[in-house]
């Protein structure tokens, strides 16, 4: 009778803590959310769909934002014994949410910006051009306050990332109503209108992917499947490699798991083969969450890459 033997063992290195980041991140969601009802109230009532389009924009700011915030607090909420993972695939959930509103956000000026075209109205610029900088001062003003402080966060990054977007549309009404000033051409905030909803449902879809990719377990963007296989199998004392599958629970944490066949004439430890492997997860593709099987038979037969059923 032929003797098997399974080395199965985790490599879980969590850096938890509390960051600074999520008390600016709540003095931004707020800062942004009075500046998107100005914008909204500044735009009804100049007649502007520019500027009710950028409130739009600010709007996903503010849901992408609040998403940041809370994946803050409920990632510091301990695991179960029923989530194992704990609550951190809460944040794909809210972005889902979030990427879903601002599709439909976009659609809505697309339609206004069609009425407008068939009926067209006047535009006070003595109230556009005010609010537009007053937009622009507080995606200013809120991305000063997130970089002060420690910068590494990565939700605090993504949502400055969103702002300066934010800012640069701000910039796009200020000069439309600059020019629609000199030129007395209303359709010019109709063509901006329709720019920013283009960003806003651009942005909505790139979520949408992200957010799919990650409920069904595909592999990140960043990473390449053949290439961690063809460097796992190049590790010393590693025959070949079976069963790989890497995943990632949401936008930072990447999983991976496989079955290594070891090479029977090598003298070194399973455990010693476990710590190159994931030494070279960790350096070379910053994967930290391993579970790998060791194998001295070949129970596959050969097949590489997928392990049989």
């Amino acid at each position: 009778m032929e003797t098997h033997k399974h080395t199965e063992k985790c490599n879980h290195h969590h850096s938890h803590g509390k960051t600074s980041g999520g008390f600016r991140l709540l003095a931004v969601i707020i800062l942004n959310l009075i500046i998107t009802i100005a914008e909204y109230i500044g735009g009804i009532i100049s007649g502007s769909l520019a500027l009710i389009s950028d409130a739009g924009h600010n709007l996903s700011d503010v849901l992408s934002l609040i998403i940041g915030y809370s994946g803050e607090k409920i990632s510091q909420k301990k695991k179960d014994r029923v989530y194992t993972f704990g609550y951190k695939r809460f944040e794909v959930v809210a972005a889902l949410f979030n990427s879903l509103t601002l599709i439909l956000i976009g659609a809505y000026i697309f339609y206004e910006s069609i009425e407008r075209f068939k009926n067209p109205i006047d535009i006070n610029f003595s109230i556009m051009l005010p609010v537009a900088f007053i937009g622009l001062f507080g995606n200013v003003l809120s991305i000063i306050v997130l970089h002060r402080g420690e910068d590494k966060n990565l939700n605090i990054k993504a949502a400055s990332l969103h702002l300066l977007f934010d800012a640069l549309s701000s910039v796009s009404v200020i000069i439309a109503a600059i020019a629609i000033k000199f030129s007395g051409d209303r359709r010019i905030d109709i063509v901006i209108s329709f720019f920013i909803a283009i960003m806003i449902i651009w942005s909505g879809l790139g979520i949408i992917k992200e957010s799919l990719r990650i409920f069904l377990q595909g592999v990140p963007d960043h990473l390449d499947s053949e290439e961690i296989l063809k460097r796992i199998e190049a590790t010393e004392g590693v025959d070949s490699v079976h069963g790989l599958h890497i995943w990632s629970i949401n936008s930072t944490e990447v999983f991976l798991s496989c079955h290594i066949l070891i090479d029977k004439e090598h003298k070194e430890s399973s455990d010693s083969i476990i710590q190159k492997v994931n030494a070279l997860l960790k350096n070379e593709f910053d994967i930290e969450h391993t579970t790998l099987q060791i194998e001295i038979d070949d129970f596959c037969k050969g097949i590489k890459g997928a392990c049989c059923s």
